[in-house]
């Protein structure tokens, strides 16, 4: 995946023998980083490999940085933090113009460090707010196993409050387990696993939906396949919507979503003899049917 630049080298070897920028593309096209944030986290750290290559030129090293940058990227064109922490990287690097290569590869690790800095920052701080949202005794509906929102729902742990949870299982990777394991020890958190079709039973009781976002583009929020119809019901049954994320899945030009669609024996594990298996990754929501997107930089009311 990340190719030699003639005046590149590797001067040490990973002690898997496995490159850490081939080991996280090959995670990302196979799903194993759930959360886009996660993914764009992982994909940063894995640029550190580059400072082990030994480059005659800073145009040589910029090459060989902008050509791995393109095959993380590649790995998963429908997560939109991958492909904005990406472009920073790549551009902070550039219009830094570095004098030596030494200089560039500094360049590149404290770039890197204030990228996965500000994920990390920018997710509490949009936990924080959201978590304000939750009044004590609340009825919470979530979708999948979004790391924002379950850091949402922990700050509210943490403030003393209490609600009662039903966590969507969300299929075909059942994520909502996830969410109710990591709840299941938490004082103050009631939590009860459903299935995906039993949100509209369990809607007539809630006080809100929780989601996450993989990228909100003009008027519409991508995220995981179901939340969709979850936040259809929501607002047909005048339960309000509320959508968590970071400031970095805001996308303006460049970015083209581009939906992933996994393999069948997801569904189910025989070979399907006479029809086809449609299991697409994420779906489209538009944000008429949200009450409210929460990031670090505040809360937009719809």
């Amino acid at each position: 995946m990340e190719g030699r630049s003639a005046g590149c080298t590797v001067i040490r070897e990973a002690v898997t023998n496995k490159r850490m920028i081939n080991e996280t593309v090959r995670q990302i096209e196979e799903m194993e980083t759930q959360s886009s944030s996660i993914a764009a986290v992982k994909a940063a750290e894995a640029l550190r490999e580059l400072t082990e290559r030994e480059c005659h030129t800073v145009e040589d090293f910029l090459r060989v940085v902008e050509r791995n940058s393109s095959a993380l990227q590649r790995a998963n064109r429908s997560h939109a933090p991958l492909y904005t922490t990406q472009q920073r990287i790549v551009t902070d690097l550039k219009d830094a113009d570095p004098d030596s290569v030494s200089a560039a590869k500094e360049r590149l690790l404290d770039t890197i460090d204030e990228v996965v800095t500000e994920i990390e920052t920018s997710k509490d701080r949009a936990a924080e707010r959201a978590a304000t949202l939750i009044d004590d005794g609340d009825v919470l509906v979530t979708h999948e196993n979004s790391s924002t929102v379950m850091a949402t729902l922990m700050r509210a742990l943490d403030d003393g409050k209490e609600f009662h949870l039903y966590a969507r299982e969300s299929r075909p990777h059942f994520l909502g387990r996830r969410t109710a394991r990591q709840l299941a020890d938490r004082d103050g958190a009631d939590v009860t696993l459903i299935v995906d079709g039993a949100a509209g039973h369990y809607l007539s009781e809630a006080d809100r939906v929780f989601v996450g976002m993989n990228c909100l583009i003009d008027d519409t929020v991508y995220n995981r396949i179901g939340t969709l119809p979850l936040a259809a019901t929501a607002n047909e049954m005048d339960v309000p919507v509320t959508v968590v994320g970071t400031s970095s899945k805001f996308i303006g030009s460049g970015f083209s979503f581009r939906n992933t669609f996994r393999q069948g024996s997801d569904v189910m594990l025989e070979p399907p003899e006479g029809f086809d298996i449609g299991n697409p990754g994420y779906d489209a929501t538009p944000t008429r049917l949200l009450d409210t997107v929460v990031t670090e930089d505040g809360i937009l009311q719809f």
